[in-house]
């Protein structure tokens, strides 16, 4: 598949269904999707393949396999999709990380090409990540790129409400 992005370490492309069984290794992990309240079945792994697959289609970007450029493996999945917060559609910056990947700065490496992305190709004003409030690690990434916290929103998911941070950074006021 071709690269939509690349960075240092990273190459960032379109899934496929092959890349099945490397999703699954990350949505189906208990402690990796804890901000999600828990692990992802059989059955909501690809319908959130699907959703990527569909996103690609209909508007041109979605969340991205991230693979290593060293090994070619994928390890995560980061991009652009619309979310809903509240009562309008935001482009946000998502990432999610095989465990075994985490502490190395891959989600910060991704989320910054994600957002010279968003900025410079889909000539959005202003990106968003939407963090669930118990999810620290996730706060850091968006910091480092740059985001602030616009305000706290309770998101109904899975049947729970969980309170969230909308993080944003707007393309005039950022520094490189």
């Amino acid at each position: 598949m071709k690269p939509i992005l690349t960075t240092e370490r990273l190459i960032l492309r379109e899934m496929a269904q092959g890349d099945l069984p490397a999703l699954a290794a990350i949505v189906r992990d208990e402690e990796t999707m804890y901000a999600y309240n828990g692990a992802f079945s059989e059955q909501e792994t690809q319908e959130c393949l699907d959703r990527q697959l569909t996103r690609y289609r209909t508007d041109g970007f979605g969340l991205w396999a991230v693979v290593l450029k060293e090994t070619g493996e994928m390890i995560g999945q980061a991009g652009v999709s619309m979310q809903p917060v509240e009562d309008e559609q935001v482009p946000e910056i998502g990432y999610l990380f095989n465990r075994a990947h985490w502490h190395r700065g891959y989600a910060a490496e991704a989320a910054i090409a994600c957002k010279h992305y968003a900025f410079e190709v889909l000539g959005v004003p202003e990106i968003y990540s939407i963090i669930r409030d118990t999810n620290i690690a996730s706060m850091n990434v968006a910091i480092r790129n740059g985001m602030t916290i616009r305000k706290r929103f309770i998101k109904h998911y899975r049947g729970v409400d969980m309170p969230h941070f909308l993080f944003g950074v707007r393309k005039d006021t950022e520094t490189r």
